[in-house]
């Protein structure tokens, strides 16, 4: 027997299992956790002067590690949203296969 719970969450998914699969929606649930992820590798590497051992970074490697930063930034977020997304789709899977499997008992 299902919980109420898992039926709501079936419910919800079944009517937004399309819409949390889109790269474009990935990105803006993902990118705020991305940002805080990456945000203080950018304001380490930017404001160096608080670490007086830390060597000089000349305005070319600045460029190609923020655009690094930035590339890693994106990529957690949509990794995160993609595992997220599959995570969600197993238990889907899992709760409907429980239903059928019930329902065969019940005719039994």
């Amino acid at each position: 027997m299902l919980s109420a719970q898992e039926k709501e969450f079936m419910q919800w998914w079944e009517q937004n299992r399309s819409r949390e699969k889109r790269l474009l929606s990935q990105l803006t649930i993902g990118l705020p956790l991305g940002l805080a992820f990456g945000f203080p590798i950018l304001l380490a590497v930017m404001f160096r002067g608080w670490y007086k051992n830390m060597p000089y970074v000349s305005g070319s490697q600045l460029t190609i590690i923020l655009i690094a930063v930035l590339l890693v930034i994106v990529f957690y977020a949509i990794f995160k949203m993609r595992f997220k997304w599959e995570m969600n789709e197993q238990r889907y899977l899992e709760l409907k296969q429980k239903l059928e499997t019930e329902a065969t008992l019940e005719e039994k």
